[in-house]
């Protein structure tokens, strides 16, 4: 494990201690000199404080992200599909404090790019069908687990809503949902299994180790150690 992985991963609670897992895939990497760009790490801060419910540093966050490019479409993209992970309170009260933000700039003067509309679905291609398609992209195989034959239900959803219905819009490319997923699971407690899972699929968008580093840096640099999960505001 190269020693600048392992203070980021320490730096920040040991939250995703476990990406140390990831070591044959780095090494086995070129390494390249990208850079995530200054909208992909204005997603990062979004995606966390959304999932531990920190209005106050959201708040901060939104306007850096707006500062750094990101449209208020992408933004708002981002706040529904955090729901997916962190629960309609908190993309719901995420989604005001949006609303907030944009009209304390608006008064400011500022007038921030709304940004393009999702495009519409597939028309020969049920939720599931495009869902299925997308998660065995990400994946990189059809999925696989006792989970779906115990719960099938759950197995459904993941294919027709989650990757369906939501990554399946197109106003927001899979490397910047798999940052945004990152980010939000870094930032929630009990979810290791699922935050390798994504890192791996981060891995399958085309995102490099030096954009991972970055993620990483960005995360230990705007969330540090941890803070307490908030209280769900209604």
């Amino acid at each position: 494990m190269a020693a600048w992985m392992k203070d980021a991963l320490l730096s920040i609670a040991g939250v995703i201690i476990l990406m140390l897992s990831f070591v044959t895939i780095l090494e086995a990497k070129t390494v390249k000199s990208e850079d995530l760009n200054a909208k992909q790490k204005g997603i990062i801060p979004i995606a966390a404080f959304t999932a531990s419910g920190d209005m106050e540093s959201l708040k901060t966050a939104l306007n850096e992200g707006l500062d750094a490019g990101l449209t208020v479409n992408e933004i708002k993209e981002i706040l529904v599909q955090m729901y997916a992970y962190a629960g309609f309170p908190r993309s719901l009260n995420s989604i005001n404090m949006f609303m907030s933000v944009l009209e304390e700039r608006k008064t400011k003067g500022i007038r921030d790019e709304t940004g393009r509309e999702a495009g519409p679905m597939p028309a020969d291609k049920g939720s599931i069908d495009l869902g299925t398609e997308i998660q065995t992209r990400l994946i990189g195989a059809p999925a696989a687990g006792k989970y779906i034959d115990f719960a099938p239900l759950i197995d459904n959803f993941l294919k027709g809503h989650l990757f369906g219905d939501i990554f399946g819009r197109d106003n927001l490319d899979f490397q910047s949902r798999e940052i945004a997923t990152i980010s939000a699971l870094a930032n929630i407690e009990g979810v290791n299994p699922q935050l390798q899972a994504h890192f791996k699929i981060g891995f399958n968008t085309g995102l490099t180790e030096a954009q991972m580093r970055s993620l990483i840096s960005v995360l230990a640099a705007k969330i540090g150690k941890k803070k307490p999960i908030m209280p769900i505001q209604y």
